[in-house]
Order: structure tokens, then C-alpha cells, then sequence
């Protein structure tokens, strides 16, 4: 029996006002969803959910963001509602031109948004950092529970002492092609150890394991031998827009040494969240914080931008 996302509760995913599809470089096509209202003017946020997720992942986000902004979301290729691709269609180039093809599709002429990136959703906005297209619409970004390199020998999901060891043992957890099977008990265990704090209560727990396990098991499989050799640290070196870092300390997937890291090599860095016992779920484990700082960037350099361009034509 498929396994289906929340039906009820803050953590069930809200209806969107409108589905349309986005054509990639090489004609996959991405199911897009636009919430919010439709009258124009509404600042525009755009979200990209990480490995194993779809956008039902940021349904806590976009209830709070959709009474005021335009939110945009989308389903990774092969996750979701967006169909899997053949074996070579899982890269971090892929990644870069699903992104600028869901920006052109969703967003009207000349409209700029803040960019919200979970985990693999962060690792997307670094490596479309060079793509004018992506500098052209992206206003700001929040990078939430991700990294740029290293992953396998810094995660502490199999805590072994030595990071050759932990190498080892990650690279065979994200490659993995072991079904999940059904959301029973121990899996919500399973799960809640390796991607959540402490503090993350059993809703919240239950609403991730149905949105992991629905995962396809190819899919899973190949997008975790992407992320195992990942090293976008010169992508987000040269992401040349305001951005801002959110990291749980009890992240053992992206550690928060990850963040850290990418505070000192942002060019444009606006701040580093640190969430105490927090893990890798950061939206939906600590979704009035992700909202809170999304707010600050769309204030600070979406509206502040549309004040002066307004200003600009009187």
C-alpha cells in the first residue's frame, strides 16, 4: 500500500491555488505547485525541498507564508509528483537546471523571490550560483540543513570515531537500495535517531517517515550517491546574494560544522540560526523559526527592492 503524506493537522499538505509543470535542460518535467494569493504584488518565495522529500515537507511553511507571499514549491526529479529520470540524470547540474526551469515557469517577467533550500534543496541553490538565470530571480536565500562537502565523513548518523570509517559506512547507507517498507514503530525510531532532535514530537516524526518512505527506492538510492560525492563548496562561494544559515545542533546528517563552514565562505553571508537540540528537519521540527527568517529576508531585500523600484518609475 502506497504510503501518503499527513491528511489532517498543520503538518498536512494545504492545497495549492495552482499545478503547472516546469521543462528542464534535458525535458524532464517537475510538478510545481503556487500557493498564496493570486492578486499581483504578493512578494514571492520560492522553496526546494531535500533527498527523500517532496513539497509536502514544507507544509508547515507554506501555511504560515501563504496568507501574504506568493509560494512557490516543487518536487525534486524522481521525488513527489515529479517523475524519476535514467540512470544519468541525477546531478548537481540537474539539480541547477530544475531550479532555473521552475523560476522561469512560476514566476512572472522580471519577478525576483527569496530562495528557501532544505538539505539537498540548498545543495540545488549552490549549484545554480553561477547561472545568470538564478542570479537574475534570486533576491536572497536561506540554506537550512545543508552542506557543501564531506558529507559522508562528517555526518555522525553511524557515529564511528574515524571519518575514514564513517566514509565508509555513509557511502553505503545513501546508496542503499533497502526498501523502508511500511511507517511502523521502529522505523519512526529509526528515523527520528537519524534525521531529528530529541525534542520532535510524534506528529512531527510521523509526518516525516510518511513523506521518506514514500520515496522510491531507485530514486533514493541514486540521489544518495550524488550527495556522497558532493563538493559544492565553490558553488557557494560564489553565491552572490544576501544568504542566511539555519542549523540544528543535533543534526547528524549536515552537522552544524557544515553550516559554520558555509558562513565562512558565503560572500554575502546574513547570519547563522543555530537551533539548540534541533536535528535535520529544521521546517517542520522548527518551522516559526524558518518562517521567522524568511520574513526577514523577503523585508529586507525583496520589499526593500520593490520600494525602490516603485520609487525609480514615479
Amino acid at each position: 500500500m502506497p504510503v501518503t503524506p499527513m491528511t489532517r493537522g498543520r503538518y498536512a499538505p494545504p492545497a495549492p491555488r495552482r499545478e503547472l509543470s516546469a521543462t528542464s535542460a534535458d525535458g524532464s518535467r517537475l510538478h510545481v505547485e503556487i500557493h498564496g494569493p493570486g492578486e499581483p504584488g504578493a512578494p514571492a518565495v520560492v522553496l526546494s525541498h531535500g533527498w527523500t522529500c517532496s513539497t509536502a515537507f514544507w507544509a508547515p511553511v507554506v501555511r504560515a507564508l501563504a496568507a501574504d507571499h506568493k509560494v512557490v514549491l516543487y518536487d525534486q526529479r524522481g521525488h513527489g509528483r515529479t517523475p524519476a529520470v535514467g540512470p544519468r540524470g541525477y546531478t548537481t547540474t540537474a539539480l541547477a537546471d530544475d531550479l532555473v526551469a521552475v523560476l522561469g515557469a512560476a514566476l512572472e517577467p522580471g519577478e525576483r523571490a527569496v530562495l528557501a533550500g532544505h538539505s539537498m534543496g540548498g545543495m540545488t541553490m549552490m549549484a545554480a550560483s553561477e547561472r545568470p538565470e538564478f542570479r537574475a530571480r534570486a533576491a536572497a536565500v536561506l540554506l537550512c540543513s545543508t552542506g557543501s562537502a564531506n558529507l559522508t565523513a562528517e555526518s555522525m548518523v553511524i557515529p564511528m570515531r574515524s571519518p575514514g570509517g564513517r566514509r565508509i559506512a555513509h557511502q553505503v547507507v545513501l546508496g542503499s537500495r533497502a526498501p523502508l517498507g511500511p511507517v511502523t514503530a521502529v522505523a519512526k525510531r529509526i528515523l527520528k535517531y537519524a534525521t531529528m532532535g530529541p525534542a520532535a514530537t510524534p506528529e512531527q516524526v510521523e509526518a516525516c517517515a510518511r513523506i521518506v518512505h514514500a520515496c522510491p527506492v531507485g530514486v533514493r538510492s541514486r540521489w544518495g550517491k550524488v550527495l556522497a560525492g558532493l563538493d559544492l563548496t565553490g558553488g557557494a562561494a560564489r553565491l552572490e546574494v544576501p544568504t542566511a544559515v539555519i542549523a540544528g545542533t543535533a543534526d547528524r546528517l549536515t552537522p552544524v560544522v557544515q553550516s559554520r563552514r558555509l558562513a565562512s565562505v558565503l560572500p554575502r553571508f546574513e547570519g547563522l540560526t543555530e537551533l539548540a537540540g534541533a536535528g535535520h528537519m529544521t521546517p517542520i521540527e522548527e518551522p516559526e523559526v524558518v518562517v521567522d527568517r524568511i520574513r526577514e529576508l523577503v523585508g529586507g531585500h525583496l520589499r526593500t527592492a520593490a520600494g525602490e523600484k516603485k520609487e525609480k518609475t514615479a
